[in-house]
């Protein structure tokens, strides 16, 4: 890979606002959904966006591997070592299908088991967050880019964001325990990383069924902003795991 990771990081913002217009083409038309083996739910959007990304990665990276769901789904999964892309194409499709705009097309590139380059658009909002693990993280918008940094929390308590279409309530409650929180949010897909990377949370504390893909590049923003992601024992969240699927997990801002 002859490209420095910032050159890299541009070449994979310009990919992902690729497949984020074939997203939004289908997204104003009267599409319809389907659902996997796994009964999850799956549009024609996951499936153009996903062919879009995988043919400029391999043209961009062709030495470096990529996994990609819907690539998965159908049983064609590279093997993974070192250094490989995990693509998710539609994070959120029932976010998506419900046409609530909270959305988002995510790359992630991982090394030696850690997102160190990640790239969440969010294409319906217009607004795209990128970041490097050991750099820096910006998000960028209709008001252009600018820097993102994770937050303390504040004296009147934490600011935890939900899962909007996933929640379990009862899980969340317990886990906060005796913690002092000033609000839960919610939020869909991926942008739930994304709000604690910017400041607008504190926690995210996920307590059902992720995949890796789902949450890499989200997780690479968030370190580049100063969080972190463990699983609920503290230690670090890997990722090329045998299945891709990923333990329960929190996702932190500024720890102090």
């Amino acid at each position: 890979m002859l490209l420095s990771r910032r050159d890299l990081l541009e070449k994979v913002n310009g990919i992902v606002r690729g497949a984020g217009e074939l997203v939004m083409t289908i997204y104003r038309s009267d599409f319809a959904a389907r659902r996997k083996d796994d009964a999850s739910p799956v549009t024609e959007a996951d499936e153009r966006a996903e062919a879009f990304i995988l043919a400029a990665l391999r043209t961009l990276t062709p030495e470096i591997p990529v996994v990609a769901e819907e690539e998965v789904a159908a049983g064609r999964t590279p093997q993974v070592a070192r250094l490989f892309w995990l693509v998710d194409p539609l994070d959120g499709t029932k976010e998506f299908i419900n046409r609530n705009d909270e959305f988002t097309v995510n790359v992630a590139l991982v090394e030696n088991g850690e997102p160190v380059l990640g790239v969440v658009f969010a294409p319906a909002l217009g607004r795209l967050y990128a970041g490097i693990a050991a750099d820096a993280a910006y998000v960028e918008d209709e008001a252009g880019r600018r820097p993102i940094r994770c937050r303390s929390v504040p004296d009147d308590g934490l600011t935890v964001v939900a899962s909007r279409s996933h929640g379990d309530a009862a899980a969340l409650d317990a886990y906060l325990g005796s913690r002092k929180v000033a609000s839960i949010r919610g939020a869909g897909s991926s942008l739930k990383l994304c709000v604690v990377a910017t400041g607008e949370a504190d926690l995210y504390p996920r307590l059902g069924r992720t995949m890796e893909w789902d949450i890499a590049a989200g997780q690479a923003v968030l370190v580049a902003a100063g969080g972190s992601v463990r699983e609920l024992s503290g230690a670090p969240l890997r990722y090329g795991k045998p299945g891709f699927e990923n333990p329960h997990f929190v996702a932190h801002g500024l720890t102090d």
